[in-house]
């Protein structure tokens, strides 16, 4: 027989969800508020002004796409070099193995404080400064450690017997690897992407010192918004549009992160 849930859990979820959810009612509510005055529109009164004038405004417009951009391409990378550099380590053993996949968390949790001048002086002289590209490339450094670590405990959960299955099968290395690994671990790719995805989407540090003349990605956008007069709901509007993505990206790997949670734990 089942138990019924108790009041004070229940009352404790509550709780958490007015916590989150207020603000963000109050964030969307404000979006659609015109708060400075304008012709033809009252201050406080309802309006689609705000988004409007993202749509009228090239900087905005483009801080979103450049935050497309460098987003997928981030995730696209470290997919693609997490997931055989996993399988590596996973898989095969070699002298320091061990040592080298301690050294590459250790990486990880360098403050990126530490590196952004030298990443900057780099990247200005390859070209790289102020372009999404760049964004991408150094965030890489930093999500490329936490998708192999990842990835190495959901492929190191999968019988060796599963590999050489497939090798006696007729497979290769690369369709075994395509056809059979990955949607065996697609949980731990969720979970993978949903972090690089995060950390790349949020970063603040690396975005203002890499885009100080151009490529400059949504948080900075937002940021420069910020002055001795604030236009308060198109501030809002941009933080809208800001976590718009964050909720697509959770949609849709909803089912592959909620296993790919219960998994690695």
């Amino acid at each position: 027989m089942k138990s019924s849930p108790s009041w004070g859990r229940i009352a404790l979820f509550a709780v958490i969800g007015v916590f989150i959810l207020v603000p963000l009612a109050q964030t969307i509510i404000t979006s659609f508020v015109s708060t400075l005055p304008r012709a033809g529109i009252a201050e406080g009164h309802f309006s689609l002004v705000n988004y409007q004038n993202i749509l009228h405004s090239d900087v905005l417009k483009h801080s979103i796409v450049n935050s497309i951009i460098y987003v997928v391409l981030n995730v696209a990378l470290c997919l693609g070099v997490g997931l055989p550099a996993a399988y590596a380590f996973a898989r095969y053993s070699f002298a320091g193995d061990r040592q080298l996949f301690f050294l590459l968390l250790v990486f990880r949790i360098t403050p990126t404080v530490v590196l952004s001048l030298p990443i900057f002086v780099l990247f200005a002289q390859i070209g790289l400064a102020n372009t999404p590209v760049g964004i991408a490339l150094v965030h890489c450094v930093f999500n490329i450690p936490i998708s192999i670590w990842i990835l190495e405990g959901f492929i190191a959960a999968v019988p060796r017997e599963f590999d050489e299955t497939a090798f006696l099968d007729g497979h290769s290395l690369p369709s075994f690897f395509f056809r059979h690994l990955v949607p065996a671990i697609a949980p731990g790719i969720g979970v993978a992407a949903f972090f690089c995805f995060i950390f790349s989407w949020v970063e603040v540090v690396l975005a203002r010192i890499l885009t100080t003349t151009g490529g400059k990605p949504i948080t900075m956008a937002i940021n420069g918004l910020f002055g001795f007069r604030t236009d308060f709901g198109l501030v809002m509007a941009m933080t809208v549009l800001a976590v718009v993505p964050g909720i697509a990206m959770i949609y849709f790997v909803r089912n592959h992160l909620a296993k790919g949670f219960v998994i690695r734990t």
